[in-house]
């Protein structure tokens, strides 16, 4: 077998597509599930979404256990309305929370934030009957193949992420993990560890796609063996509960170590472990894409398939206030909203990028914070 290495246990590693990178950015190979798209580039469209993008509301209605709010009622808030409902992955939960303050003083609005996986966001839309004004994924292919074209017709890239490890200095084995030996440290009898559910949320199925690909030989090298990939997707627990639970279950020692976002250690008091580039899903260019679309993993809703983290942004056509949203958007596309993104652990894509044929359906306030693009190396928009 031959290892592949990396040095350094606290160096942060995400993906940098925006700017004059965005010529040579390749990446984001499609996924395809039960009602997925032709093309196959469908995220994964069936179940409700939970696990490491969080279920919970927050805002500045009435207060939850998250020191957030509850949405209000998404039948309400017309054109006129000062009230801006924003359904969004919870991996966006600090961000958005962030964004929410200064937006509410800059605009005179009022936020209701409702925060779910990024499947169950969309399907509060699709499938459930429910609107806002603004809606945030991990995974814009969701946007792509889930919201358009019936209940959207745009969308953008705006923020990357990386996949990472999280554990605390009470964790068994904290002492001596890093990059060059995580795999080991996970399979020892006394450790545990956990992702959330594949089949319901990205978090959960980009974690088996990492487990995976460290078996899967970049540039000639591997990580560990199959059989060891094998174990660790095999040992890994899928508890039902939401981000928020996860990270608390890793934080009362119930866990020792929990799947996640890189921007996790911005925002969580957690450690994490900078995974290597090959399987960390964090590069965009056509090698690493390539590399990435070989781990698929097999779920009750589709079969989804690797591919570098982009998450995406919109404002629906069911939208109750579309100009608050599209002012919201604005906000998060600009300075202010991506200086809080970098302090969140994000890495946005400077500039955003919308697709070039849904142009004209574009807000002009996001249009001028944004670059139309067919395709962003071999992704189609």
């Amino acid at each position: 077998m031959t290892e592949q290495r990396s040095s350094g246990r606290s160096r942060r590693r995400v993906l940098a597509v925006g700017g004059a990178a965005l010529a040579g950015v390749t990446g984001l190979a499609g996924c395809t599930g039960s009602g997925g798209s032709a093309d196959g580039n469908n995220s994964g469209q069936q179940g409700t979404d939970g696990g490491s993008d969080a279920d919970s509301t927050t805002g500045s209605a009435a207060t939850t256990e998250s020191g957030g709010s509850t949405a209000s009622d998404e039948t309400t808030g017309g054109s006129g309305s000062n009230e801006l409902t924003v359904f969004h992955a919870g991996s966006l939960a600090p961000p958005f929370e962030a964004a929410e303050t200064q937006f509410e003083a800059e605009f005179g609005a009022q936020v209701a934030r409702e925060a779910k996986g990024s499947v169950g966001s969309t399907k509060k839309i699709t499938e459930e009957g429910r609107r806002a004004s603004v809606l945030g994924v991990s995974d814009f292919r969701l946007l792509r193949d889930m919201l358009l074209p019936d209940y959207g017709d745009w969308y953008s890239v705006f923020a990357t992420n990386a996949m990472t490890i999280t554990y605390t200095e009470n964790s068994t084995g904290a002492d001596e993990v890093g990059p060059d030996n995580w795999w080991e440290v996970l399979g020892r009898d006394d450790v545990t560890f956990a992702h959330s559910d594949p089949a319901v949320d990205p978090n959960g199925y980009r974690s088996v796609m990492t487990m995976k690909l460290g078996a899967m030989a970049f540039e000639g090298e591997t990580l560990y063996d199959e059989s060891t990939a094998d174990a660790l997707v095999e040992k890994a627990r899928i508890p039902s509960g939401t981000e928020t639970e996860l990270l608390a279950q890793l934080q009362t020692g119930k866990l020792d170590y929990a799947w996640q976002y890189q921007s996790a250690g911005a925002t969580r008091d957690v450690q994490t472990i900078d995974l290597q580039p090959a399987v960390d899903l964090s590069q965009a260019t056509q090698q690493y894409a390539d590399h990435y679309a070989q781990a698929e993993v097999e779920t009750e809703s589709g079969t989804f398939t690797g591919a570098p983290i982009a998450y995406g942004l919109t404002v629906p056509s069911v939208a109750p206030n579309p100009e608050l949203g599209a002012q919201w958007l604005e906000f998060m596309l600009t300075e202010p909203g991506e200086q809080i993104l970098k302090d969140a652990g994000f890495e946005p894509v400077q500039p955003a990028v919308v697709p070039e044929g849904a142009q004209d359906a574009v807000p002009e306030r996001v249009m001028e914070n944004a670059e139309a693009r067919s395709s962003l190396g071999p992704l189609e928009l």
